[in-house]
Parts: C-alpha cells; sequence; structure tokens
C-alpha cells in the first residue's frame, strides 16, 4: 500500500494550487494521509478525486474543517497501526505533543505536522513522520512531503524535498 502524506498546505495563503512536485506523485497513492492545517476543504476536494483521503484538523483550521476531520484518529493499514495528529498546543516540543495523543494507544507509526519541520525517526517503536510542508518551508532550503510503503513485513518511509 502506499501512502502520501502531507500536512500545513495553508490554501488558499500560502499558494493558489496544489504544487507540481506533489501531483506527479498523487496518481500512485493508495491513500493519503494529511496531518492538518488545511486552511481550505478545496484542498479535500482535490485530493480525494486521487485516492481515499484521511487526516486531522490543526490550529489554523475553522469550523467547515473541524465538522470533517478529528483532532486526532488512528488507521489501520497493511496490519500497522497509524495515528495521525496535528501536533500543536502549548509548552513542549511538537514531537513530544504528537506522542503523548497516543500514549495510550502504541502506535506503529506516528505522523504528525505543525512545524513544517521534516521529521523521520524512530521513538522507542514507533516511526515518528512528519512530512513538511508542500507550500510554506519556513526557512528550510526545501518544501517536502512524504511518501510511506507498506507491506506484510516491510514499513518504508521517506521525504520529497523540492523546490518550487
Amino acid at each position: 500500500m502506499n501512502l502520501l502524506v502531507i500536512s500545513d498546505t495553508h490554501m488558499p495563503e500560502k499558494a493558489r494550487q496544489l504544487p507540481r512536485r506533489l501531483i506527479e506523485e498523487l496518481p500512485a497513492a493508495d491513500m493519503i494521509i494529511h496531518a492538518g492545517d488545511w486552511k481550505s476543504l478545496d484542498i479535500y476536494e482535490q485530493l480525494k478525486t486521487y485516492a481515499p483521503v484521511v487526516g486531522v484538523y490543526g490550529n489554523i483550521d475553522e469550523e467547515d474543517i473541524r465538522g470533517v476531520f478529528p483532532y486526532k484518529q488512528k488507521v489501520e493499514c497493511e496490519g500497522y497501526t497509524i495515528g495521525i495528529v496535528h501536533g500543536h498546543g502549548e509548552k513542549k516540543t511538537t514531537e513530544k505533543r504528537a506522542l503523548e495523543a497516543f500514549e495510550e494507544v502504541p502506535v506503529d507509526l506516528l505522523i504528525f505536522g505543525h512545524s513544517h519541520i521534516p521529521v523521520l525517526r524512530y521513538f522507542k517503536k514507533t516511526l515518528l513522520f512528519n512530512p513538511g510542508s508542500v507550500t510554506d518551508k519556513r526557512r528550510l532550503p526545501f518544501y517536502s512531503f512524504g511518501k510511506i510503503t507498506l507491506e506484510k513485513d516491510c514499513l518504508h518511509a521517506e521525504h520529497i524535498f523540492f523546490k518550487k
């Protein structure tokens, strides 16, 4: 199963359309995961034409998005438990807030956003993954999103870094 992972699109504020590099990857996705800060449901409408979309709301998302997506959610795919949360809040780091959101429910893969900083590392037995942002790289040199391949005995995660 091929997952395409994005977060912090902030559209149409940070971009009028999805980047070409992301659009090139969308047809191969079996599922798209968005880790919050959509800003507009138009993004959801575009993405769902490629594959089923699951996601959560972020701190800038208003009631229209909060009515469609939860604060956090757990998804089962190919025998893996995936936790998804934006990671916003007060005090602590984004990563620590994301981990705390699922401390009662162990997950194999924890996808979060908010910081716009790409992350790919293990914390104990959980793979932490922040795709970064396809529209707002802040002070980083590249925009980014993630590709995750799930197979029965293999989980492969990677970032795709690109310039606009």
